[in-house]
């Protein structure tokens, strides 16, 4: 059988293209370099969806207008996003569920809890693993053709235009394309360029451990961008990057590894310093610029220190913390000086001002005198037992992707292809100049992902690709729209 549309990607943005497009009429194949068991790529890591909304809505409790997803977007990159694309994407996250849904998607009634997203936030049922095989099977019901331990290394691109993908000497021909294979996060290698090495002589990125899929090498990027010459956007060395376990393996460690209990206590460097505000803001805003503040220290690692108040307020990770029973114990189990240490947090509970304790709030509990100042949450570390967790950078996607319009389309030389779109990480860069907030890697893939999916199908049957269609089709259904 003939392929209008080709897919290249195994993960949300991949598969809600395939989906927008056999629903658009198309004849689609998806190419996915993973085996069946590891499919997926990071998605399967993935637990919710950030979504603008006017008023209560299902799962998503009170109201999360465009203005205030959109001021949350801004301050976490510090205004290094497109506008456009980001309030596209803001704009499409309110109208996606009752779709996902059509595809075998659930969600979860809103849970209360340490990470205060009920209200930004729709949970998946079963977690990304479980929205991954339900697009999966929804795909298989439509028709769309399936390839496996299929990894792309080489595209035919002729001004512009897409006309094959190579696959293990394979060549593979279609009328229009969808590059969605992830970023280069698990290429150390690439990590490695990218970072280089600082002024301590420190190769930073040797330290990093991966987060999701070990198959986002960056091969196709690269290829794009290096061998094609295509239009790019970002920073290479910007990534949603986390504070982990230090004990996380070096791949596919999930959310399990993330440590939670920073803004409940202090964070130290290996010289026993803190070096950080830990209550700037909510957690859920705010934990993925941990891991690039980690990689920034000596040898990248830190150390997050809380007393006994701080159990049971934040998700336990899977492995258990160090623990003793004084902080000088504490300092010695983890190997750091206990003199320094000690005039550490000395320091830190001197300067505690502690008012109403309230971690679902911006609550009035600060440092006074004290660099640098904790904003929120500040409380002594005064009840024994004490805990400590070692933590890593772990690295979840890479910003450094292609740079594209509100059509999706891969742009050369600032002239948009005309049947080759991308979408999810290797495109994210164009909303996530950096830093993150919970939920909006997947807000991109399903946007993107289903704009790339219909502009794909509407390329195949020679039609311009046009974002109000996009939208129209995202808003209302596009079944035979293009047959």
């Amino acid at each position: 059988m003939d392929t209008d549309v080709l897919v290249i990607g195994g993960g949300n943005a991949a598969l809600c293209a395939a989906l927008m497009a056999a629903e658009a009429g198309a004849r689609v194949q998806l190419l996915e370099a993973a085996p069946r068991e590891w499919r997926g790529g990071n998605s399967g890591h993935t637990r919710n969806l950030r979504c603008m909304h006017d008023a209560p809505q299902d799962v998503l409790v009170d109201a999360y207008p465009e203005e205030e997803f959109w001021q949350d977007l801004l301050k976490v990159t510090g205004g290094q996003t497109n506008e456009h694309l980001a309030r596209l994407t803001i704009r499409a996250s309110s109208t996606c569920r009752d779709w996902m849904r059509r595809h075998g998607v659930h969600f979860q009634p809103p849970l209360s809890g340490a990470l205060h997203v009920a209200r930004t936030n729709a949970f998946f049922m079963g977690g990304g693993k479980a929205l991954v095989n339900a697009y999966y099977r929804s795909a298989e019901r439509l028709g769309v053709r399936i390839r496996y331990d299929a990894p792309v290394d080489k595209l035919e691109i002729e001004n512009g235009r897409f006309v094959a993908a190579h696959v293990k000497g394979e060549r593979i021909a279609a009328k229009a394309c969808v590059l969605a294979a992830g970023g280069f996060e698990s290429n150390r290698e690439w990590l490695r360029q990218a970072w280089g090495q600082n002024e301590r002589g420190e190769w930073p990125a040797d330290q990093f451990l991966i987060r999701g899929t070990r198959f986002n090498q960056g091969t196709l990027l690269r290829h794009m961008l290096d061998d094609h010459g295509a239009d790019r956007i970002g920073d290479p060395t910007q990534a949603h990057m986390v504070a982990i376990d230090a004990r996380a393996p070096l791949y596919d460690g999930g959310i399990c590894t993330r440590i939670d209990c920073v803004s409940l206590g202090v964070v130290v460097n290996r010289e026993a310093q803190r070096f950080y505000d830990e209550g700037e803001d909510f957690w859920p805003k705010r934990y993925a610029i941990w891991g690039r503040l980690v990689a920034q220290q000596p040898g990248q690692v830190a150390y997050s220190v809380i007393d006994s108040k701080a159990i049971g307020r934040f998700m336990p990770p899977v492995f258990p913390g160090v623990q003793a029973n004084s902080l000088p114990e504490l300092a010695q189990a983890i190997g750091l000086d206990v003199d320094t240490f000690m005039r550490t947090l000395n320091a830190y509970n001197a300067a505690c001002r502690v008012g109403t304790f309230d971690h679902t709030q911006l609550d009035d509990c600060h440092t006074d005198g004290v660099a640098p100042a904790k904003t929120h949450w500040a409380r002594p570390i005064d009840t024994a037992p004490f805990y400590a967790y070692a933590v890593r950078p772990g690295v979840t996607f890479t910003y450094l992707g292609l740079h594209t319009d509100d059509t999706a389309a891969v742009r050369f030389g600032d002239v948009p292809s005309p049947n080759l779109f991308v979408a999810g990480e290797m495109m994210a860069g164009n909303v996530l100049g950096k830093g993150y907030t919970a939920g909006v890697g997947m807000s991109i893939g399903t946007a993107f992902g289903r704009i790339a999916g219909v502009n794909a199908a509407y390329a195949s049957k020679s039609h311009t690709a046009l974002s109000g269609k996009a939208m129209a089709a995202i808003n209302g259904g596009v079944e035979h729209a293009i047959a």
